[in-house]
């Protein structure tokens, strides 16, 4: 997860638009040694969803890098995020499909069901020395279909200025955040800035806060979870949130904090180059707060992730394999992290990159107890989701207690 627009597809439509890919493909075997399948692979075919000119000519020059460490030319196709999942799914149907695809982590289980994807294991691709979450984001059915060579996850941005006005520290738990919202709250400016708006982004940012206070997706109508939902209705009753956090996405919230309307903000890495920019703007960053003291952070894993998709070429298989190694080895990952402000997603890389970028350690120390936001109901996941931040916005809104919003979230996710 990375920009508004990635978040804002309605993929509760997925589910069924993969479930007709099932009928048109078939799964498939997917048999590396089938004998049938034989050829030499001269270039490859990749599509992925980096429009964007300046992240388009990064991934360009490295996919061809890694093309020509395994001897292949490489065609790189970049569309719109909304539309990569419908043109996937249309090529799936064709048998068009591209050698090299990258999903959003979020999509990978319902596209791996559809049988398109080949698992990475038969093609040698090694999966030492990532973390258990972020193997999880690219696994379905316990066999790991994708790779993520840098990952994602939110944090709590700071205006240390306006901390050090209000004789305030950087907050550590939840009874230290909503004491450093309000004492940093004035006129024409909030304590603190978050997404809640009526979409993916709203549940993204809500489930550092559900997650942490032991709540759980897969049964929302918890005390745990209507505690989570009371910190941010409460910070908005008493003044330190705003209550236009109802429409605001992730983009918005980095302009409040930005603009200094907003003394503190939960926002991604991908917020760097512009605060960078701000050269008046003296901010930090720490990771999200606990409940309480000792509490365990756990945050949502953002991300892409690169795959291999089924095809009558084995050679070309293979090669696609050998370019989706190469974007995941250390020195690779390290040189994406540097450009996009991303995290390493091998552990190893992952603790020298926050040495060399101090400001990108607190995500670094977030990543590490990330979680996939499909670990746990698999393609099931969109529904919860929706759930969620429907309730967010229902108890935000002050038109539901917490404890009624997740009733109604929980019959709403369990709904056939």
């Amino acid at each position: 997860m990375k920009r508004s627009i990635r978040m804002r597809r309605p993929l509760a439509a997925l589910a069924a638009a993969v479930a007709l890919v099932l009928v048109t493909v078939g799964c498939g075997t997917g048999d590396p040694a089938d004998p049938s399948r034989t050829g030499r692979a001269a270039s490859l075919t990749v599509l992925d969803y980096y429009t964007d000119r300046t992240e388009h000519a990064h991934w360009g020059e490295l996919l061809a890098d890694c093309g020509r460490r395994a001897g292949v030319t490489i065609e790189h196709r970049s569309v719109p995020a909304p539309s990569l999942v419908p043109t996937v799914l249309r090529q799936a149907a064709a048998r068009t499909m591209p050698d090299l695809l990258m999903l959003d982590n979020p999509d990978l289980q319902q596209i791996a069901r559809s049988g398109v994807l080949a698992p990475l294991r038969p093609y040698g691709v090694r999966t030492d020395g990532f973390g258990p979450g972020i193997l999880s984001a690219g696994t379905y059915r316990g066999e790991v279909y994708g790779l993520a060579p840098t990952v994602n996850t939110l944090a709590l941005y700071y205006n240390k200025d306006m901390l050090a006005e209000a004789g305030v520290a950087v907050p550590r738990t939840w009874d230290e955040l909503r004491k450093a919202a309000l004492a940093t709250t004035r006129p024409g400016r909030h304590g603190l800035a978050v997404d809640a708006d009526p979409s993916f982004e709203s549940t993204f940012q809500f489930l550092p806060f559900l997650w942490s206070n032991g709540g759980d997706e897969r049964r929302l109508d918890t005390p745990q979870a209507a505690e989570a939902l009371r910190l941010w209705s409460d910070l908005v009753r008493d003044g330190a949130m705003s209550r236009s956090v109802l429409t605001w996405n992730q983009a918005d919230v980095h302009e409040q904090f930005l603009g200094g309307d907003a003394a503190m903000m939960v926002n991604g890495p991908w917020r760097m180059t512009e605060l960078e920019k701000a050269k008046d703007l003296r901010w930090g960053v720490a990771p999200l707060p606990v409940p309480r003291a000792g509490a365990e952070l756990v945050t949502p894993l953002g991300g892409e992730v690169w795959t291999v998709p089924r095809g009558d070429s084995e050679a070309r298989m293979r090669k696609a394999a050998e370019v989706l190694a190469c974007l995941n080895e250390p020195a690779n990952q390290q040189t994406l992290a540097t450009w996009h402000h991303t995290v390493p997603s091998r552990t190893d890389a992952a603790d020298r990159y926050a040495k060399q970028v101090p400001a990108m350690a607190a995500f670094v120390e977030s990543v590490r107890g990330a979680r996939a936001r499909t670990q746990r109901l698999g393609p099931g996941w969109p529904k919860a989701a929706t759930a969620i931040h429907t309730a967010v916005q229902a108890a935000v809104s002050g038109q539901q207690t917490p404890e009624e919003a997740f009733r109604r979230a929980q019959r709403m996710a369990t709904d056939s």
